[in-house]
């Protein structure tokens, strides 16, 4: 989650003022964009990440960070020198392989380590990077990346990292791409004692030290990547439940401020376990049983930190934004969206869309946030039916600008425009109606779940399963509504007595099933091309035509 959200004109205007860095435009990249953003690049290609020990001690007073990051790894190819990334501004202090120090040199965010003789191809080998530092501080979390160092209600230190798009490497050293997930990882945060870390995964130990701090070990079992490992420290206290799945027990712990606890019992105990029966229906089982489900309030309104997702939303229907009075928003003004907990629903969703199924390059974020901002219609839909659910989608639309296309440039670290969450979500729920067959869809959500499970994934990967899986080639209308920016028209014309009609203004071979009728009549399918095409349906001219723009995300022009 990064889109700052909207529902009032004054409040769209406010989100161009604090939208994340990466979601703004830029047509120029420099060299430090594409040593970021290459995955494929030889010194990144060259090995496969399978575990890491990150270990590091937050040092609160003079918000210093230092410890150390393992790389255990495997040769894709024989080798003597690799990159890895770590923010300038944060100090190398040594990298140790086999016992001796490494020569290495920085070039923007990335260092390049030279190994004193060649790792070999399908070899396993690691070293480890010591560091420390003052990483950059996020000043408006999530959209800005960082560490949050702030204060509870108490005045005690409440501390937590965030940091999609922007990187890991702005707080920790690590191979910092989309594409290479680590098999496992152990996450060791050392705070000040009477505090407490939470991070992913499950806690494994807790060791008092002799310096006045206490260490946190908790262990990630599932294939995690970079930007969901996160350190929240802060006065927490934790309760637990069990919720009954599709995989069997799912553990659910929540960590919450001291003072909160009653508060989030009440509220957690509400709204987690339908938003898991939810999307466990139409995506498939909860994709980390063996990590655990938990909910960890932050400082900030949310992130989807796998296994352990980030809240902030005050326990509150709706979502916190802007208003600042304990009131949520409805994002989409359709009233359905203050029936449940935004925060909960869209960052869980997360966990399929995102955590588990992760796009290669963040061009393709939209594989992510067009997945889940639908995951919330489905919601709606589970609880308040097919229509609410439909209502709920479409009033999405009142947030998308159509500015720039959804899919970024490649290799860059460039995400596309923000109308990936709305206008992604729209353009599902059309790619369905256009199925016509809601179980069908409902087994492709779920095989899209179980065919990626824990994989990364391009754009190809995503949009071919669809088309096989539907039996409908939907290339042209995924081109279309991700890399256009324009609608398509259905023009609709009157000759000789008869309607034609066409699609004008789209891509090439652009073709899709449309819905219209005689108004008050059933709806029937035309297949509509670029091409003009009569419409057989009887009795119907142009003064009674009515086109299913509910679900259709076009425009029509009757001429």
């Amino acid at each position: 989650m990064k889109l700052n959200r909207f529902l009032l004109p004054l409040l769209i205007i406010l989100s161009f003022t604090v939208n994340a860095q990466l979601l703004k435009p830029k047509d120029v990249f420099t060299h430090g964009d594409t040593l970021r953003g290459d995955y494929n690049s030889p010194l990144r290609a060259c090995y496969d990440i399978n575990y890491y020990h990150l270990d590091v001690k937050f040092d609160i007073d003079k918000k210093f960070i230092s410890g150390s990051n393992l790389f255990r790894f495997t040769a894709t190819q024989d080798f003597t020198k690799l990159q890895f990334d770590l923010f300038s501004n944060l100090k190398v202090d040594k990298i140790i392989y086999k016992g001796q120090e490494l020569p290495y040199t920085r070039e923007f965010n990335a260092v390049f380590v030279t190994f004193p003789q060649t790792i070999v191809k399908d070899s396993k080998d690691e070293f480890t990077v010591y560091y420390s530092g003052n990483p950059t501080r996020a000043i408006n979390p999530p959209w800005d990346g960082g560490v949050v160092y702030t204060t509870d209600s108490l005045g005690k230190p409440w501390v937590a990292t965030a940091c999609q798009g922007i990187g890991a490497s702005i707080w920790w050293p690590n191979k910092d791409q989309q594409a290479d997930e680590v098999d496992s990882m152990m996450i060791s945060i050392s705070v000040p004692n009477g505090l407490k870390d939470v991070s992913n995964g499950r806690l494994r130990k807790v060791t008092e030290l002799k310096d006045g701090y206490t260490r946190y070990d908790w262990f990630v079992t599932s294939p995690i990547n970079n930007y969901d490992v996160e350190a929240n420290i802060g006065e927490y206290v934790h309760f637990g439940d069990k919720y009954d799945g599709e995989a069997g027990k799912l553990d659910l712990d929540y960590w919450v401020l001291s003072y909160n606890l009653a508060k989030a019992k009440v509220h957690f105990g509400g709204a987690v376990k339908p938003m898991l029966k939810s999307h466990e229906h139409w995506f498939g089982p909860y994709p980390f049983y063996k990590d655990s489900y938990k909910l960890i309030e932050t400082p900030y309104v949310g992130m989807e930190h796998q296994s352990g997702v980030a809240y902030g939303n005050h326990y509150i229907n709706g979502y916190y934004g802007y208003r600042g009075d304990n009131k949520g928003d409805d994002l989409t003004g359709t009233g359905w969206g203050l029936k449940f907990d935004y925060m909960i629903v869209h960052e869980s969703g997360h966990e399929w869309f995102g955590n588990s199924i992760t796009s290669k390059d963040i061009a393709d974020e939209w594989i992510h946030e067009g997945f889940t901002d639908y995951s919330e219609s489905l919601y709606v839909e589970t609880y308040y039916g097919k229509q609410a659910g439909q209502e709920y989608v479409n009033g999405g639309r009142q947030g998308i600008t159509n500015d720039r296309p959804i899919v970024g440039p490649y290799n860059v670290n460039k995400e596309g425009s923000e109308d990936m969450y709305f206008k992604g979500a729209v353009m599902l729920n059309m790619i369905r109606t256009c199925i016509n067959d809601d179980e069908k869809w409902r087994r492709i959500l779920r095989g899209l779940n179980k065919t990626f499970y824990h994989q990364t994934v391009t754009y190809d990967d995503i949009t071919n399963y669809i088309n096989k899986e539907s039996g409908i080639n939907f290339t042209a209308v995924f081109d279309q509504y991700l890399h256009r920016t324009s609608l398509p028209v259905l023009e609709i014309l009157q000759v000789d007595g008869k309607l034609r009609c066409r699609f004008t203004g789209c891509v090439n071979n652009f073709i899709m099933p449309v819905r219209i009728r005689v108004k008050g009549g059933d709806y029937k399918y035309i297949k509509v091309g670029t091409h003009f095409r009569s419409i057989d349906i009887d009795g119907i001219n142009k003064e009674n035509i009515e086109v299913d723009t509910f679900n259709y995300y076009i425009g029509v022009l009757i001429d």
